[in-house]
This record gives C-alpha cells, sequence and structure tokens, in this order.
C-alpha cells in the first residue's frame, strides 16, 4: 500500500469514526437531536433523531468498507446536506442564548461544506470541490409551510 493510499484509508476510517459515534449519539442521548428536529417535518421528533441516527451508523460502516466506499461517500455527502435544515433550526432557536452557545449553533451551518467536500473526497469522486458542496446544501430539503404537533 503507498502513503497516498494509507491515508486515503486513515482518513475514510476518521470519517467513519466520526458518523459512528454522531450515530450513536442518536440513540444514547435522543433528546439533544429532538430539540433540533425542523418543525416542519411530519411525524415526531423521536422517529427522525432514530432514523438520522440510523442513517450516519449506516453510513459509516459503508464508508469503512472499501468495496463500499465510493457508495457511502455518496450518501454520506446526502446525509450531510439532509440534515443541514436541523443545524439551521438550532441556529434560529439558539439565538437568544448565551454568545458562546449561539457562536456553537452558528457555526455549524458552514462547517456542513466542508463535511460534504470531505465525504465525496473518500467516495473517490475527484471532482468534489467545495463548491460541489455548497450545490449539495442549496439541493436540501425546502422547509413546508405546515408545522409538527408537539
Amino acid at each position: 500500500m503507498t502513503e497516498k493510499e494509507a491515508a486515503g484509508q486513515r482518513e475514510a476510517r476518521a470519517l467513519a469514526l466520526l458518523l459512528a459515534g454522531a450515530g450513536a449519539t442518536h440513540f444514547a442521548r435522543p433528546m439533544t437531536y429532538d430539540a433540533i428536529v425542523p418543525r416542519w417535518l411530519p411525524g415526531s421528533a423521536r422517529g427522525w433523531t432514530y432514523v438520522s441516527g440510523a442513517a450516519e451508523l449506516v453510513v459509516a460502516a459503508a464508508i469503512a468498507c472499501p468495496r463500499t466506499r465510493r457508495a457511502g461517500g455518496l450518501a454520506a455527502a446526502g446525509l450531510f446536506a439532509a440534515v443541514f435544515p436541523a443545524n439551521v433550526q438550532m441556529a434560529s432557536d439558539w439565538r437568544r442564548r448565551a454568545a458562546p452557545l449561539r457562536a456553537v449553533a452558528i457555526g455549524r451551518l458552514p462547517l456542513q461544506v466542508p463535511l460534504i467536500w470531505w465525504a465525496l473526497r473518500i467516495g473517490g469522486y475527484r471532482g468534489a470541490t467545495p463548491q460541489l458542496a455548497l450545490q449539495r446544501i442549496r439541493q436540501s430539503p425546502e422547509p413546508a409551510a405546515a408545522s409538527r404537533e408537539e
């Protein structure tokens, strides 16, 4: 294995661990994620928390396995774009919190771009650029007029 291949393996493992850790926390501490599920999504927040946690675990496994890494990278990029509305919900909900908490909530928004780019790159998409990552975010679901019952 060349040094470049070894570096790619390490990067893939790092992203898989990030996703697996995040996915596991959706089940260990679901209330944290329930609070940021966009209210316009139908159904219960807990259901969306579990679905997104399971998706992160499946995508982590796909990235960890070299045979499914390409599909896993694309799935991770889509997942990072799909959860962007939750980050927007969090930033909106936390706008009146203490400055450090607001900074965390707002800081999560631009972090989606490098995460999408990283996922595409790990998946072997040579044309992966931050601009492509921005396009993925722009394609994420738009808030609907309906709100979820609380």
